[in-house]
């Protein structure tokens, strides 16, 4: 790929070079230089920005409707921030499971503060790995209440719901995927 890039780059100068020396003399063209083959290879090879929890989530398309859910809450500055975090992520699906009008309802600007404590109650302070988590296991939210790991058959379930990835790694945390939305006690 990088030797097709390079291939392309060295193409695009010839052609100018051609250009330039075909012109007639009666207009004035001013020649760029081409990059130099190790400045292609260094912005080619130049990691991009490491992606944070909101970045991962954003970037799959199962999980839209918690971005809606969580931008709407007013906590994508707070999840974007140093962390760490540990999101356990309901899927589309999962939202969809709720009853009728429930998901609409939240992303109303007058339920903000139910959503956000639903939200929250789906985020844990700290990296928490799968690796890392025990049958019956509790976990403190940062709605302050806590959630209850349990393995069985080597399966993962929080309060419930199944845990259906695991350890998607972000620069301020972790994300496993759910496949049901967690309700705090009321």
């Amino acid at each position: 790929m990088q030797k097709n890039i390079l291939n392309m780059l060295a193409a695009v100068a010839i052609t100018s070079v051609t250009f330039v020396a075909c012109s007639n003399g009666e207009t004035k063209t001013t020649e760029t230089p081409a990059p130099s083959a190790d400045t292609v290879k260094q912005e080619v090879m130049a990691p991009a920005a490491p992606k944070d929890i909101v970045d991962v989530a954003i970037g799959s398309p199962d999980h839209t409707t918690l971005v809606a859910a969580v931008t709407a809450a007013g906590l994508v500055e707070t999840l974007k921030g140093a962390g760490p975090f540990t999101v356990f992520a309901p899927t589309n699906a999962a939202f969809t499971a709720l009853p009728a009008g429930t998901v609409d309802g939240l992303l109303k600007p007058e339920s903000k503060d139910a959503l956000t404590k639903i939200l929250t109650y789906h985020v844990v302070a700290g990296t928490v790995k799968a690796g890392d988590l025990k049958d019956g296991q509790k976990v403190k939210t940062l709605q302050g209440q806590e959630l209850t790991v349990a393995i069985k058959d080597g399966k993962v379930t929080i309060n419930g719901a199944n845990v259906t990835a695991a350890d998607l790694t972000g620069s301020n945390g972790v994300v496993h995927v759910i496949d049901a939305v967690l309700m705090p006690k009321k």
